[in-house]
């Protein structure tokens, strides 16, 4: 049964490749779907992922299924993230980060502070991803070059 799901699995890539993805241009959409699912703010990840998909002429379903798998990391990421932003302004985020004056506070109180925590984390996330996604599509790149089913890309023509 997993010989079977690993064939498919195979065969599948294969196939992919064959459409014309590369094994570099399949790091590289591994690789940005990866950062784009670490992106802290709930809710916006698909839409990026799309945009993203159709100005880089990217296969959106590989696209989307790294960014799926990288969600639970957005959650995990979400405070590092927005400390990281806090400091980098200078703003002490740790102060914002109490909960306590966030559940007392005024509704438009509440929204300004929660505003200013999210443009923190955007922007300690737009520091990381840059690097995390060179990093990670050159290592993937490695290894899928390293793949048989991926380096048959030429055969298929």
């Amino acid at each position: 049964m997993m010989r079977k799901s690993l064939n498919s699995c195979r065969e599948r890539v294969a196939a992919w490749l064959c459409q014309g993805i590369s094994p570099s241009r399949l790091a590289l959409t591994l690789a940005l779907g990866f950062a784009i699912g670490c992106i802290p703010m709930v809710g916006v990840t698909t839409v990026v992922c799309v945009a993203v998909a159709f100005a880089l002429r990217l296969n959106l379903l590989i696209l989307q299924a790294a960014n799926w798998i990288a969600m639970p990391l957005q959650v995990i990421l979400l405070v590092p993230f927005v400390r990281l932003g806090g400091k980098l302004f200078s703003s002490g985020g740790a102060q914002a980060m109490n909960l306590g004056s966030l559940l007392h506070s005024s509704p438009l109180a509440l929204i300004t502070q929660l505003g200013g925590l999210t443009a923190h984390a955007m922007l300690a996330w737009l520091l990381i991803a840059g690097p995390a996604v060179a990093l990670l599509t050159a290592a993937l790149t490695l290894v899928l070059r390293r793949v048989p089913a991926l380096t048959a890309i030429h055969a298929c023509d």
